[in-house]
């Protein structure tokens, strides 16, 4: 069961940049040989969830179907390095037509004519889309100009600055 304590890092203001950049995620989740995969993606955070939008033939989606549990990685190099990690559980709705959350991700980093273009071109050619949305179960916000270590590396610093 998913405690507030689990996913409070998700409302650090730091954090919550990185739910709103648009750069993609790195979405990690396991294959149908039961190997891990690890994907740039889009995403879209509504404040509860992430949502990601994919072709309804994409291998995730019946990846995804089979075991939900999933990683997310939302990272900005910096200098300094800052690192929103999350583990939720990925729920596949198809949705006619195109998602709203896959335009609206789009809609970060592309404005204008180029937007408009691009949602032309994306309702010319999805029919159908599936939606995942991940509820996010563990987060971890990790920001190293700040100090705010993984423990093992809080406990290695602490033992070695003596």
């Amino acid at each position: 069961m998913t405690t507030v304590k689990d996913v409070e890092d998700l409302r650090h203001p730091d954090a919550e940049q990185l739910l709103h950049t648009p750069d993609p995620a790195r979405l990690a989740y396991n294959g149908p040989d039961g190997f891990p995969r690890v994907i740039p993606i889009g995403f879209l955070w509504n404040g509860t969830d992430i949502v990601v939008c994919t072709a309804v033939t994409a291998p995730k989606v019946k990846a995804l179907r089979k075991r939900p549990n999933v990683a997310l990685t939302i990272d900005d190099i910096g200098p300094p390095a800052k690192a929103l990690l999350v583990r939720g559980v990925a729920s596949v709705e198809i949705v006619d037509g195109v998602a709203p959350e896959y335009l609206a991700a789009a809609a970060k980093s592309t404005h204008g004519e180029e937007l408009a273009q691009f949602e032309a071109n994306v309702r010319g050619t999805y029919m159908q889309m599936a939606r995942i949305t991940i509820a996010p179960t563990w987060a971890r916000f990790y920001d190293f100009g700040a100090g705010r270590f993984p423990t093992f590396l809080r406990r290695l610093v602490d033992s070695t600055s003596g």
